[in-house]
Formats: structure tokens, sequence, C-alpha cells
């Protein structure tokens, strides 16, 4: 499953090589991959790369966001081409409740363009997952741009509106059996079993 991020949150096209995120099955769990413009702006996080790195939004960023929307149910995925990540389960808006999860991720960049490779669990994902949407951000200060693959429709904007990526409504419906097949059926999650409420 292919998607390319081509506008910024609020509907204008990019003004740069869109972010392609492709979604591949993985032995246990699903391939993330990620193929962008590099801006090196911000500058690199001071966390270790291929070490989780609490908010990872404020950097350079491409996140990939899988919702089931009946329960509100998401796994947030954030990943840095400095190597950096953050894995995000959250139980409600915003209500995150076990974050910094190990990921396997790397990384290869050059002067212009980077790529990454996230292999994801099947227990980091909410049960029935059924809404998806991605994120791509650089830039420092009043330069810094947010991009979405689903922006907030433009007759929807209100004056003075922020970028939020966690306007879930705005998610459009995704379905793992167009990438695995119809009789797929997605592994139970001891995680989301157990959660804690």
């Amino acid at each position: 499953m292919d998607f390319k991020i081509e506008h910024t949150w609020d509907g204008s096209p990019v003004t740069h090589e869109p972010v392609f995120v492709r979604l591949n099955p993985g032995d246990g769990g699903v391939m993330l991959k990620v193929s962008a413009p590099f801006f090196n702006d911000p500058p690199a996080p001071l966390g270790e790369p291929g070490k989780p790195f609490n908010e990872l939004w404020d950097y350079e960023v491409i996140e990939a966001f899988f919702l089931n929307d009946i329960t509100e149910q998401y796994l947030e995925v954030e990943l840095c081409p400095h190597g950096q990540h953050l894995v995000l389960l959250l139980s409600g808006r915003r209500n995150v409740w076990k974050q910094e999860l190990a990921l396997s991720f790397e990384v290869s960049k050059g002067e212009t363009k980077w790529e990454g490779r996230a292999y994801l669990p099947w227990s980091y994902f909410p049960p029935n997952v059924t809404k998806f949407n991605s994120f791509a951000i650089h830039g420092s200060k009043d330069k810094r741009i947010y991009e979405a693959l689903y922006p907030v429709p433009r007759h929807e904007l209100q004056p003075g509106q922020k970028p939020d990526f966690h306007r879930l409504e705005y998610f459009k419906p995704f379905n793992f059996n167009t990438l695995l097949g119809e009789e797929w059926k997605q592994p139970e999650s001891d995680l989301w079993a157990n959660r804690e409420t």
C-alpha cells in the first residue's frame, strides 16, 4: 500500500517532492517504509539514533497513525531522518498510555533525501484498525511546515486554526485486508488486551 503526502495540514499543495509512505507485509507485523526530502531543519535531536526520543514531534519527522475509530484506540509511529523514533499507544484522543516502545528502525540518508524502514509488530496495533493518516513535519520556528496525507478540508478550516494531528475525524478508511488478503485476521495483541485503564 502506497501513500503520498502532497498537501499541508490545511490543504495547500506541498512545494517539494512529496513524502512517500509504504506499508508492506512483514513477518509478524508490518514494514513501514518512508522516502522523503531531507531538510536537516531543525538540527538532529540529541538522542541516540536507533532509540526512542520523547517529543520527537518537535523535530523533522514522518508520522503514521493507525486508528480504531469506534474505540478511538490508536498507534502513533514517528520516524526521524537522524535515526530516532517514537512509538505511542493512545486510548482516546491524545490520551497516551504507553510510549517509547522499542522499534527496529533503519535509516539511510543523503544530502537531500532520506529513507527509513521500521518494523511494526502486530502487538503494537489496536484491535480492528479501521482508519489511517500520515503526516510530515520539518522547518524551524515560523518556517515550520506541517503536512498531512488527509488534510483538514478547506471548507472546514476555522480562523486562527492550528495544525492538530489528533483530529481523528479527518482520518480515512483503511483495511489491512487490502494488504494481506480477504481471509486475513488481525492477530490479538497482549499489549492492548492488558491495557492499563
